[in-house]
């Protein structure tokens, strides 16, 4: 067995198999997603993150590289997508989606598994996935929404709605801990450790039942084919030039390399179905991006183990 084919055995393809569960649960049981959804934000992830971060030292330095990263990186992507969208010549509501849907990353219920799975010795390379994860999730409340509803919601009530995310309370009393070395009590950490364990499969069981009520009838079609060559191909492409221009290497480089590989967030799918806007296709760009990842995040995965 070739390395590249173990890395799509023991990483990639559990995934794959975690989503086909997901997917046939919910077509027999047909379960209250929302529910399942809050149960993934509000309890595992932010259970997940917390203990990485509380078990994780991270130099300010790399610190300050991961956001620097994240800036450029965010960036060109936003610049990109909008110009594709001027060439394709697309509507308004279409190019928001569009946009949405190459910017917006799964950096939460299939990044922070990707990490685990690929770093699992390696704490900094799950650690840098969560503060992926909390960038992206500001992109989404700020950018994403600007996208969907720009005269919707003032800049106060979004950062209020940010704020209020358990994830990021995690990452503060994850932080507030790990500097000043308090110690959690076996009564609370046990349960915060099984928690933990059961992140990975709640959210991609989840993303699985989610992603089972996609119609596949009209997800091959031009504007969803651009978006996720985009997403999954330039965007790593893309990453790795910054990777090189920052100078950047080791566990650091990688990290960021794969997390710029990840499909596109459903947060892209969820935003256009609740502000009724494009909601099928963001939904079908989300589904064939997924689907697709499975190979390009294996190459990118092998890419990264031969670079850095």
């Amino acid at each position: 067995m070739t390395y590249l084919s173990m890395i799509f055995f023991q990483i990639v393809a559990p995934i794959l198999v975690l989503l086909v569960i997901g997917v046939g649960l919910q077509k027999k049981f047909n379960f209250n997603l929302k529910a399942m959804s809050q149960l993934i934000t509000y309890c595992f992830m932010p259970v997940a993150v917390f203990l990485n971060i509380y078990e994780t030292t991270i130099q300010i330095s790399v610190l300050g590289q991961v956001a620097l990263f994240i800036a450029i990186f965010i960036g060109s992507q936003m610049i990109i997508s909008h110009y594709i969208t001027k060439l394709l010549r697309l509507e308004r509501k279409e190019a928001a989606v569009f946009k949405n849907s190459v910017v917006l990353i799964n950096s939460g219920n299939y990044g922070i598994p990707v990490a685990q799975m690929v770093f699992a010795t390696q704490p900094i390379g799950v650690a840098i996935q969560v503060i992926l994860v909390i960038f992206q999730n500001m992109t989404t409340y700020t950018y994403g929404l600007y996208n969907l509803i720009s005269a919707t919601k003032s800049g106060a009530e979004i950062v209020r709605d940010f704020l209020k995310m358990p994830i990021v309370h995690a990452l503060v009393l994850g932080v507030l801990l790990n500097v000043f070395h308090i110690e959690i009590p076996q009564t609370f950490r046990i349960p915060l450790d099984h928690i933990s364990d059961g992140f990975v499969a709640m959210a991609l069981i989840t993303l699985g039942a989610q992603l089972a009520q996609i119609e596949l009838k009209t997800m091959i079609n031009k504007t969803i084919l651009i978006s996720s060559f985009t997403r999954l191909i330039v965007g790593p492409t893309i990453a790795l030039l910054v990777i090189y221009l920052l100078g950047l290497d080791g566990e650091v480089a990688q990290s960021l390399l794969i997390a710029s590989s990840f499909p596109t967030s459903r947060n892209s799918s969820s935003l256009a179905l609740e502000y009724d806007i494009e909601s099928n296709t963001a939904a079908q760009t989300v589904l064939f991006s997924t689907i697709a990842s499975c190979l390009t995040v294996t190459f990118v995965i092998y890419l990264s183990t031969i670079l850095f």
